[in-house]
C-alpha cells in the first residue's frame, strides 16, 4: 500500500506544469489567452503585453517589415498610438504538438499621431509551448484592401 501511494504521489508530482495535451483544451486555452492580450494591447498593460510573448519572437507587419520583441512592445506602447477596443473575425486555431497557428481577421480601428487610421487585416500568430506556457513567437499580418 505505501508502494502505491509512493507511486501515486510521484505520479502527480511529475504532471504539475505539464500542458494539456487535448487539443480542445488548449485551443480555449489559447483563445481566451488571445481575448486577454488583445485586451491587454488595448489598456497597454506592459506585463499583460510581454507575458504573452515568447523571447525569441518576431513581427512581420503587412508591408513586410520585421520587428524584433523590443520594437513590437515599444510601438504598441508608444504614446502616439492609441488602438480602440476591437474583435478577432474567424478566428481559426490549429494546433501542431508544442506549435499552434492562431489565424483570423481583425478590423482595428485607432489614432496615431493624432490621425486616424482604420485598418483591416488577415494575421496568423504562432504560439509555441515555452516553459509550460504557451507563447507567441511570430505574428505575421496581410492587410486586406477591400
Amino acid at each position: 500500500m505505501k508502494f502505491f501511494l509512493i507511486v501515486v504521489f510521484l505520479a502527480g508530482l511529475f504532471s504539475i506544469g505539464r500542458a494539456d495535451t487535448d487539443p480542445s483544451k488548449v485551443a480555449s486555452l489559447l483563445k481566451a489567452q488571445a481575448d486577454q492580450w488583445d485586451k491587454a494591447i488595448v489598456a497597454k498593460d506592459v506585463s499583460g503585453i510581454k507575458e504573452n510573448i515568447g523571447n525569441n519572437f518576431r513581427h512581420i507587419d503587412g508591408d513586410g517589415n520585421i520587428s524584433t520583441r523590443d520594437v513590437f512592445i515599444a510601438d504598441l506602447l508608444s504614446a502616439d498610438l492609441r488602438i480602440d477596443p476591437y474583435t478577432v473575425e474567424d478566428l481559426d486555431i490549429r494546433i501542431y504538438g508544442e506549435t499552434a497557428l492562431l489565424c483570423g481577421r481583425t478590423r482595428m480601428t485607432g489614432k496615431y499621431k493624432d490621425k486616424v487610421f482604420r485598418s483591416h487585416y488577415r494575421y496568423v500568430d504562432t504560439y509555441h509551448l515555452e516553459d509550460g506556457h504557451w507563447r507567441v513567437v511570430n505574428i505575421q499580418i496581410t492587410r486586406i484592401l477591400k
